[in-house]
């Protein structure tokens, strides 16, 4: 008799990313967003092992603004137009705090166009935007656990803010 093996182990960051990768690349999939001029747009994806993932929309001019992931490690790729990433090049601890200073020489700029992506850890702290001024970008992200919630920071010169802690249920 032949049973089936389900796995049991977390799924690695390079393995989300890989997902992320082969994922966007299915332009009929991405091809079947509905995209808003006005806002971002998503649907929810089956991920590998139990892992969270979506598909985003990013009109023009769209961004997350500052956040975290609440714990999750994670990846994503740009599917469609490009994105940029502003991060810390620092890993910052996930709770304890309200406010930190950040040291000089921390912040990051990628620009991710069309099938470019990154991985990334437990505590990264980022911000996603889409800079083009007409163009639509959409993304493949994934998540490991599923997204418990997301902190949100506001960013003034080198503070930066917790400002807000969402849990699924309210995205």
């Amino acid at each position: 008799m032949l049973t089936s093996r389900r796995r049991t182990t977390a799924p690695t960051a390079a393995e989300l990313l890989d997902f992320a990768r082969r994922t966007a690349a299915d332009t009929a999939l991405v091809r079947e967003l509905p995209l808003d001029p006005d806002g971002r747009t998503w649907v929810r994806l089956e991920g590998p092992a139990g892992s969270e993932a979506w598909l985003i929309g990013w009109p023009p001019g769209a961004e997350t603004g500052w956040h975290d992931h609440g714990g999750s490690y994670g990846a994503f790729v740009t599917a469609a137009g490009e994105l940029t990433e502003l991060s810390l090049a620092v890993p910052l601890p996930a709770e304890g705090w309200r406010s930190l200073e950040l040291a000089d020489g921390v912040d990051r700029t990628r620009v991710l166009p069309e099938g470019r992506g990154r991985a990334f850890g437990r505590h990264h702290v980022h911000q996603v935007e889409n800079r083009s001024p007409r163009t639509h970008a959409v993304s493949v992200h994934a998540y490991y656990p599923p997204l418990p919630l997301m902190r949100r920071f506001s960013r003034k010169g080198g503070t930066l803010r917790l400002e807000l802690v969402e849990r699924p249920e309210e995205w």
